[in-house]
């Protein structure tokens, strides 16, 4: 297909398919004459999961070329992949290695891990993460909240698995490797809708407000 049929079949403008070519995260087209390229169904998978990394993963440019870069190396098992694909999600935060309260979470933060039993590096962006979010929690006042951490571990471990369970439906490498990142990058979208569905379906259980559900 030429490249008007491509921005046709998938929305994406044609300036912005030839940026990202230009920007290397999606292949060029082969050559057909001089000035003309054919693309084929991989260029639009590939633009495809480039759309929905962005728009939906809300990752950036940089950071959906670096997770492309490991997703086509050979090289790299599906563990790496997905690692890196996860480093590229989570929030960064400054140095703060003075603030008391951001230590503190840090050291909740390594004894969960821990705890747990889990076979993480310490200083694993998640972990990091982690870490700011108690901290800022501790900030305006519900330090008591590291007392559920158990709690949404138990839960995470239970979604994660089910994350994991997907992909290992697929026996061949690009398959499994491509839906481990979808599963990593939109699946966070899809898990934090599904939880704000049950905080207002738990809410309304537990407060009387009838205004979120559905009539008897």
């Amino acid at each position: 297909m030429r490249i008007g049929e491509l921005s046709r079949r998938t929305g994406v403008p044609v300036p912005t398919i030839k940026y990202y070519v230009r920007e290397g995260l999606l292949p060029a087209g082969r050559l057909t004459s001089p000035n003309q390229a054919s693309y084929d169904d991989a260029h639009e998978r590939r633009l495809r999961l480039i759309r929905a990394l962005l728009e939906v993963g809300g990752l950036k440019v940089a950071a959906v070329a670096a997770v492309l870069a490991a997703i086509d190396d050979p090289g790299r098992s599906v563990h790496k992949v997905l690692g890196a694909a996860t480093d590229r999600i989570v929030p960064r935060y400054g140095d703060s290695a003075q603030d008391e309260e951001l230590e503190a979470a840090r050291e909740e933060v390594s004894e969960l891990i821990g705890r747990r039993g889990w076979r993480v590096d310490h200083d694993n962006p998640a972990a990091e993460a982690l870490a700011g979010a108690l901290a800022a929690l501790e900030g305006v006042g519900h330090g008591e909240f590291t007392g559920l951490l158990d709690d949404y571990a138990d839960a995470a471990e239970q979604v994660a698995g089910v994350d994991i369970a997907y992909v290992g439906r697929w026996a061949g490498r690009d398959d499994v490797v491509e839906r481990a990142v979808i599963g990593t990058v939109l699946g966070d979208a899809v898990f934090a809708s599904l939880r704000r569905l049950a905080h207002v379906d738990v809410s309304a259980r537990a407060f009387g407000d009838e205004g979120g559900r559905p009539a008897d």
